[in-house]
C-alpha cells in the first residue's frame, strides 16, 4: 500500500512491507519503485523491514521540485529514513548511489550501511577512446537524447541498450508501466531535471563517508566504456577499508533488475558482517 511522507517541496510516495532491520530502496531516474519490485521479496524473507521510495518527481510522489540534485533526493531519502525510525540501509541505483552517498556522509547516525547499484557518484570525464566502445557510444547517444528533447522513444531506445542479453520475464508490463508514468504531466521533466544534474556533489562527500559501502557493477553497463574503472574509482575515493566492488557478468544498467538473485545475494553477504559490527 503506497504511503506518502510530506517533506519540503512536496510529497515522496513509498511502502513498506516486512519486519526487521530497515533497508531502503531508491531507483535511478525516469523510473519508480517497481524498479525493485523482484528484490523486495527476497529481502523481506531474509529478515528485513524494506522500504521501496519514489525518488521526487517519480512514480507517485509529486512533480515541480525545485531541484533535482543527489544532495536533493538525499534530503527526501533521509526524511523517509527519520520518518521510519531508521537507522537504515540505503540503497541507491544510478542517480540514487550519489545520493545515497550525500546522505551517508550527511547523517551517519541513520545510515549503517550503503549499497550503489551502477552508481552515477563522481564527476564523469568522457576520452577518446571511450567512444570506440559500441555499447558505451549507443547508450550513450540515446541518454543525452533523452534528456535533451523529452523523448519518450529514445528513452525506451536506451533501456534496449541498458538491458543487454535478456530482459526480465514482465518486461512488456514494465516498459508499459514506464510509458505510462513519463507521459503524466511533470515526470519526463523530472528525468530530464535529474539528467542535467552532474554528481560533483557526491564525488566530493565520498571521503566523507563512515559506513561498509557495496558497489555493484554491471559487466555490460552501457554508461560507462569501463563499468570495473567506474566502480573501482567509486571504492577509492572511500576512506581506506570501507567500500567493496561486486561484477556481475552480463548485466548492464540495471544489474538488480536483471539478475535479482544474484543483486540480493551479494547484499546479503555484504550486511551481514555490516549488522555484526553495528
Amino acid at each position: 500500500m503506497t504511503e506518502f511522507l510530506a517533506v519540503d517541496g512536496g510529497t515522496i510516495a513509498y511502502e513498506v512491507a516486512g519486519s526487521g532491520p530497515l533497508v531502503v530502496l531508491a531507483h535511478g531516474m525516469g523510473d519508480s519503485r517497481a524498479a525493485y519490485r523482484a528484490v523486495v521479496p527476497q529481502l523481506v524473507a531474509a529478515g528485513y523491514r524494506v522500504a521501496a521510495v519514489d525518488l521526487r518527481g517519480c512514480g507517485e510522489s509529486s512533480t515541480g521540485w525545485p531541484a533535482w540534485s543527489r544532495t536533493a533526493i538525499a534530503g527526501d531519502l533521509l526524511a523517509v529514513i527519520r520518518h521510519l525510525g531508521g537507522p537504515a540501509v540505503l540503497v541507491g541505483h544510478s542517480i540514487s548511489g550519489g545520493a545515497a552517498t550525500v546522505a551517508a556522509a550527511q547523517e551517519p547516525a541513520l545510515i549503517t550501511a550503503v549499497v550503489e547499484l551502477a552508481p552515477f557518484t563522481r564527476k564523469q570525464s568522457i576520452r577518446l577512446g571511450d567512444l570506440r566502445v559500441r555499447r558505451f557510444r549507443q547508450g550513450m547517444l540515446r541518454l543525452l537524447g533523452a534528456g535533451a528533447f523529452g523523448s519518450l522513444p529514445l528513452w525506451r531506445s536506451y533501456l534496449d541498450v541498458a538491458y543487454p542479453g535478456g530482459k526480465p520475464a514482465d518486461w512488456t508490463e514494465r516498459l508499459g508501466r514506464i510509458d505510462s508514468l513519463l507521459r503524466e504531466p511533470g515526470r519526463m521533466k523530472a528525468l530530464q531535471g535529474m539528467g542535467r544534474t552532474a554528481p560533483t556533489d557526491a564525488g566530493e562527500r565520498l571521503g566523507d563517508v563512515h559506513c561498509p559501502v557495496l558497489v555493484v557493477m554491471g559487466t555490460l553497463d552501457p554508461d560507462w566504456a569501463d563499468p570495473h574503472a567506474e566502480g573501482s574509482a567509486v571504492v577509492d575515493a572511500l576512506p581506506t577499508g570501507l567500500g567493496r566492488l561486486e561484477m556481475i557478468e552480463g548485466a548492464g544498467h540495471y544489474p538488480h533488475d536483471q539478475f535479482p538473485d544474484q543483486v540480493v545475494s551479494l547484499m546479503l553477504s555484504f550486511l551481514r558482517p555490516a549488522a555484526a559490527r553495528a
